[in-house]
């Protein structure tokens, strides 16, 4: 199997050449200024055919593994998605995520932060004010001091109050919506309710967009769920240059808790493969990527799908950044941007892939 810099190198000059891989030839290695490949790797289509083929078995529709292919790997496995904030899960893998409840595996979903302060007003006003008109439809049910606080808000939607602040009330309201919004993407991907895990890790609460050092406490909590679950394949975010911090110090901390588990000898360790997937910025590079989950056209249609009951997070979603496009364009863009270099490369053509990288 070739090393990565050699497919690498050969993916360049794929696109340089404009020609599928097989399709090259000794002429274009030294036209393009690749003839040093030759010399050190072999005859030009030996080397062709081995990058080929090392390309094609990065593909595979099975990200869990298949049931009874070798005996020392546990089928049904159980898995651990981290997801930095509450729809980084679908956002990033959705597809394979489906893919592996569809294929019988235990699948949790660790959410790691609240993402509140990601959450506009006009969502904390929505659900208030849905609640102040089911108490008078529903009348009794309600809290009156809940009320008072559904009216204040309502006086502010009518432009006669001010504006709400990210208060502990306001927080909390907003770490509900965006509960409430995970499960119901978990609900459409077949997530058990009891594989949900909220962690809201202390670090994030901080209130504001700068967040607070990582502790005792949020490792401890990560600690705790991995000692609980012992799991066979463990994903997490692998972009670590997200706007605000956030993924970075959320991946941080399970590497740093593995790390603790290897010192103990958890035997658990021996068995766990770990994956990093990359978020609705970017892809990884060809000389990075281990494993592509391809998706059909109506598979990704249920990504979005998934990504779409984040409804807050959609137009109304604050720290978008300079990029227009809504998060579920933006994974499909991407999704359907890596199929699309697999099927230029002379692979096999998909509607779309998610990419991951070995831990």
């Amino acid at each position: 199997m070739p090393n990565k810099e050699l497919r690498k190198a050969v993916i360049e000059l794929s696109n340089k050449a404009g020609k599928p891989i097989l399709k090259l030839t000794r002429k274009d290695y030294i036209d393009y200024g690749y003839s040093s490949l030759l010399d050190t790797y072999g005859e030009y289509y030996d080397v062709n055919l081995a990058v080929h083929n090392d390309l094609q078995h990065l593909v595979t529709g099975w990200p869990g593994g298949k049931p009874g292919k070798t005996e020392d790997q546990p089928f049904p496995k159980r898995i651990i998605i981290f997801s930095p904030h509450p729809d980084d899960d679908v956002i990033s893998m959705g597809g394979t995520l489906r893919r592996l409840v569809r294929q019988g595996h235990e699948v949790h979903i660790a959410y790691q932060t609240s993402g509140n302060i990601a959450v506009n007003n006009e969502e904390v006003m929505r659900y208030l004010l849905f609640m102040r008109y089911f108490s008078n439809t529903f009348d009794g049910l309600v809290n009156p001091d809940y009320i008072d606080f559904a009216d204040g808000v309502k006086s502010f939607v009518l432009g006669s109050g001010t504006p709400l602040d990210n208060n502990e009330y306001t927080l909390k309201i907003k770490t509900d919506i965006r509960k409430n919004e995970a499960c119901l993407a978990c609900a459409y991907n077949g997530v058990k309710e009891r594989n949900i895990h909220f962690l809201e890790m202390p670090f994030y609460e901080s209130g504001a967009v700068e967040k607070l050092p990582l502790s005792e406490v949020d490792y401890s909590i990560i600690y705790s769920l991995l000692d609980s679950i012992h799991p066979h394949q463990i994903y997490m975010a692998g972009d670590l240059a997200d706007p605000h911090g956030t993924h970075e110090k959320c991946t941080s901390a399970v590497l740093h808790v593995l790390d603790q588990f290897r010192k103990e000898q958890a035997n658990w360790l021996e068995n766990c493969v770990v994956w990093f997937y990359r978020g609705a910025w970017a892809e990884y590079d060809w000389s990075e990527i281990d494993m592509a989950v391809p998706m059909s056209p109506d598979e990704l249609l249920e990504k979005r799908n998934a990504i779409l009951r984040h409804h807050s997070q959609m137009e109304s979603a604050p720290f978008m950044g300079d990029d227009n496009r809504l998060f579920w364009q933006r994974a499909e863009d991407r999704n359907r941007a890596t199929a699309d270099k697999f099927d230029r490369l002379g692979l096999i053509c998909y509607e779309a892939i998610e990419a991951f990288k070995r831990g």
